[in-house]
């Protein structure tokens, strides 16, 4: 069984890897479809109508795309987004979208139903954290968290984010495709491993009795929400990957 990738992250590492040659148009297709039905893009310049998927690809190709780049926005922290503010709008309302490097377009994803329908937009160029600084960023994020909620009683009111706590280094693994550097399939890894443990420990109060005492465990998670967002951006925007 593998962990599923994020709507934005798939995109990104497939789509650059089809834009660099490594896989076909079809692997593309399968891996960002995943379990959903078809995807769409509408929007795109010099288009008349919505895009398939390969259809899109090709035409931000000739656009001058030299690479898919995730963005993982939240509430006061725009990572992976560097504007104009309608794009930034909808990547922050969506938590994610697509920033294509060379053909000033970003893109964010919009279910309906099975479907997937991508909205392009103008988009600016952006500044992100590198994959060394956004790893070092997580580790030290997990274990000041991981002190912080051990001070709070973790184990207590929430025994399952402890269990995964206790056992960072035991994650699912990434499906990622060829050309991909293996620090990067690390790092998404261990980003939305962190992710899904703030997930879990902001799914309810659990036992907390005072307001003060679920701010304290709010506290403690913010920095690695931040920090894991940070590394997916990272992990999955060519732009920051190391030298090959």
């Amino acid at each position: 069984m593998t962990t599923l990738l994020p709507l934005s992250a798939r995109l990104a590492w497939w789509g650059t890897a089809w834009l660099r040659g490594h896989v076909v148009a079809d692997l593309v297709v399968d891996a960002v479809l995943a379990d959903d039905a078809t995807h769409a893009v509408a929007g795109i310049p010099g288009a008349s109508a919505t895009e398939t998927l390969v259809g899109a690809l090709a035409r931000l190709r000739s656009l001058g795309a030299t690479g898919f780049g995730a963005a993982f926005p939240a509430e006061g922290d725009p990572v992976g987004l560097g504007g104009p503010p309608a794009f930034n709008a909808d990547a922050l309302e969506a938590g994610e979208g697509v920033v294509v490097s060379g053909a000033g377009v970003g893109l964010v994803p919009h279910r309906t139903g099975a479907a997937i329908v991508w909205t392009a937009h103008p988009a600016d160029r952006r500044q992100l954290p590198d994959v060394g600084e956004a790893d070092r960023a997580l580790r030290v994020a997990l274990l000041e968290s991981a002190e912080g909620l051990a001070r709070l009683d973790v184990a207590r009111w929430r025994p399952e984010v402890a269990d995964r706590l206790l056992n960072l280094r035991h994650r699912e693994a990434l499906p990622a495709p060829e050309g991909l550097p293996p620090r990067c399939v690390d790092l998404a890894a261990r980003g939305l491993q962190a992710t899904e443990i703030v997930g879990l420990a902001l799914e309810d109060d659990g036992g907390a009795v005072t307001a003060a005492e679920i701010e304290q465990r709010r506290g403690a998670l913010v920095p690695l929400d931040r920090a894991a967002r940070r590394a997916l951006a990272a992990a999955c925007s060519p732009e920051a990957w190391p030298p090959s």
